[in-house]
């Protein structure tokens, strides 16, 4: 009897874990299953100022596998190229490969996001790549507010990816890793532009990622990847002469602003725990993946498969979005905002049994920093006197939650 009761419970533990997955049978996410694709345009997603003060709408377009009948669904959210000056939702490639992966059963979305700057120079380039990031932020948050409101596009709130194709990399990027007000140099004005999360529409939903797709970016730092991040892929050519593979400067005719490239970020990546996977195009220049060439649409197809092999695991395994959450059968939580300045939101999802539970918080070492009770579902988690970091928040029968606070 005891081995029976055993056997009960372990098959229960099997499907918990499972039903927070994604069903990645019968080809589903590996080949395209479906013929048609369905594009719902000019999706408005929020509205922020633009560099010049003026409120702009933002506007994505979606693209669903027509006929699909799954209720919830995994999300890639793509931002375009432009160096944060030109570029467009329609750009060819973002159709493209929007439509290539909604084909094997994604939502998929390509976003305009404010554009422009001046004067020319690093310091606004660089406040340009921030709401660019903060555009991104906001339509992750879209989404996840449809799962929790209308499901008019049948998400899973969990699974959701950010990615992008040069500029648009830098802005995933800094989606996926750039997580504390102290890791944006000064000069930027953070607090002026909205600080990380911005105010470009949907708040009071995360916007943490599943993972991150980098097609030809870069960033300020290779220390914004820390321990417990979003996996990343990124895809980069060796002789990118407008990004540099591995560490240089960007900008052109600009005061020289240096970035670190696919080809430092991914070792750093290994060296931190994140699962990764970069693709290196021996030779290639910028973003050769968007020309029309046979020789692009040659590095298209290979930038398509290594994204698609990079996230079908990852969609075999619990969300890593609104919780560290590990195959244990554990309640997945949300913590929001991230970053936090004085408190931190805990929330269990609607509709979840909760029972009051001890819990603790751990600094990125493992040592226990405070022992606290969570007594509701929807709970505050005050500061205090932590100090700025990455913590990890532990229940008795919730999943593991990254919090940060700046």
């Amino acid at each position: 009897m005891k081995k029976i009761v055993l056997l009960l419970l372990a098959c229960l533990g099997l499907l918990t874990a499972a039903s927070a997955q994604i069903d990645t049978t019968r080809g589903r996410y590996y080949q395209p299953v479906f013929q048609n694709v369905t594009v719902s345009s000019n999706v408005t997603y929020g509205s922020a100022p633009n560099f010049a003060g003026t409120t702009q709408t933002l506007l994505m377009d979606i693209y669903q596998p027509t006929g699909d009948t799954v209720s919830r669904r995994p999300v890639i959210i793509f931002a375009h190229q432009g160096g944060f000056l030109v570029g467009s939702r329609t750009d060819p490639y973002m159709v493209a490969v929007c439509t290539r992966f909604a084909r094997l059963g994604y939502v998929t979305a390509s976003i305009e996001y404010r554009l422009g700057f001046f004067p020319f120079d690093t310091v606004n380039v660089a406040r340009a790549s921030i709401r660019g990031m903060q555009d991104l932020r906001a339509a992750v948050r879209f989404f996840r507010r449809d799962a929790a409101t209308t499901r008019t596009y049948r998400v899973n709130p969990r699974y959701i990816v950010v990615g992008g194709s040069s500029a648009g990399a830098f802005a995933a990027l800094q989606v996926g890793y750039l997580d504390k007000d102290s890791e944006v140099p000064a000069y930027v004005g953070l607090a002026t532009l909205g600080g990380i999360e911005g105010s470009s529409g949907n708040p009071g939903y995360s916007s943490a990622a599943l993972a991150v797709l980098n097609l030809s970016g870069a960033t300020e730092s290779v220390n914004y990847l820390e321990p417990g991040n979003a996996p990343l892929c990124s895809v980069h050519g060796t002789a990118d002469a407008v990004v540099p593979y591995a560490q240089g400067r960007v900008g052109g005719g600009l005061p020289p602003k240096y970035v670190v490239g696919s080809g430092r970020l991914n070792p750093r990546a290994t060296a931190v725990g994140i699962p990764n996977t970069l693709r290196t195009l021996r030779g290639a220049g910028h973003i050769p993946f968007e020309s029309t060439s046979a020789a692009g649409l040659a590095y298209a197809d290979t930038t398509f498969r290594t994204i698609r092999d990079f996230l079908r695991p990852l969609l075999r395994q619990p969300g890593t979005v609104l919780s560290a959450a590990r195959a244990t059968g554990k309640v997945g939580t949300q913590a929001y905002p991230v970053p936090a300045t004085t408190e931190i939101r805990l929330a269990v999802p609607r509709g979840v049994a909760f029972r009051p539970q001890q819990a603790q918080l751990l600094d990125l070492t493992g040592r226990v920093v405070r022992r606290f009770r969570w007594q509701q579902p929807d709970q505050l988690l005050l500061r205090e006197n932590l100090p700025a970091g990455t913590y990890i928040v532990r229940a008795e029968q919730l999943a593991d939650v990254r919090v940060v606070f700046e």
